[in-house]
């Protein structure tokens, strides 16, 4: 793992508002369009976090977009993608906004997602180190800690081998992000990382011991989540896996 993380993927994931010029749908362009995609609609959680990156991908690929911000958003969605952005500010604007309980329902009925970076904490069942306040949509049976990798002068990258999604190595782009520390039965390791790439004390097994690695790409049925952020990289073998899933 490097830090080298380059201006533009950092600029990428700094959190900021939301632009509503990204509700419509824009025609993808056909060389990168993902089969079976062109008539499913896909939600992107639109109340705070790296949402224009996530709709171009989406676009690009042939899904229609919709910008989640209320309840009546998620009406008629075959999936929904939760964004990289502060954690802890996305989940108190879901509750201000009245979002985060009929997410939460949708999702443990079935409603497909795909999580980023601070996604993948929302979806988390259980966040060991979580803000004042600070809760999630509980649905993911992870255990997940906030800024495993340190700050964001920590920001690194990794190329990465994840063959469920791609033949070759994947290129991840870690900003502040959040490592998984225990998964449940149902869940999938699908990436790893070594565990002295941790900013703090690797976590303990049941049994005592200390793993070799710790997750950075998980899916539990038809939710998948990363650490890492395959939207600014360019590599969209996650978001293809996500699509094709819908």
């Amino acid at each position: 793992m490097t830090h080298a993380v380059s201006a533009a993927y950092a600029a990428a994931a700094t959190p900021r508002p939301a632009s509503a010029t990204t509700a419509a749908a824009t025609t993808p362009r056909p060389a990168n369009h993902t089969a079976g995609t062109a008539h499913r609609t896909v939600g992107v959680f639109a109340l705070q976090g790296d949402v224009r990156e996530h709709v171009h991908v989406l676009q690009t690929l042939g899904a229609r977009t919709r910008l989640v911000r209320r309840a009546a958003d998620l009406d008629g969605l075959d999936g929904i993608v939760l964004p990289g952005g502060e954690s802890s500010v996305m989940d108190r604007l879901a509750g201000i906004m009245d979002l985060k309980a009929p997410l939460a329902q949708a999702l443990r009925e079935g409603l497909p997602a795909y999580g980023t970076c601070a996604g993948l904490i929302m979806l988390a069942a259980r966040i060991e180190n979580p803000a004042p306040g600070q809760g999630s949509l509980g649905v993911l049976d992870v255990t997940v800690r906030r800024n495993a990798f340190g700050a964001q002068v920590d920001s690194c990258e990794e190329d990465l081998s994840v063959p469920a999604v791609s033949a070759d190595p994947m290129h991840a782009v870690f900003i502040r992000a959040p490592a998984v520390l225990e998964v449940g039965e149902g869940v999938d390791v699908l990436a790893s990382v070594p565990c002295d790439r941790l900013s703090g004390p690797a976590p303990a097994g049941r049994d005592g011991t200390v793993p070799d690695d710790l997750p950075v790409a998980v899916r539990q049925g038809s939710l998948l989540a990363t650490s890492f952020h395959p939207e600014v990289t360019g590599d969209w073998s996650f978001h293809r896996e996500f699509l094709a899933g819908l």
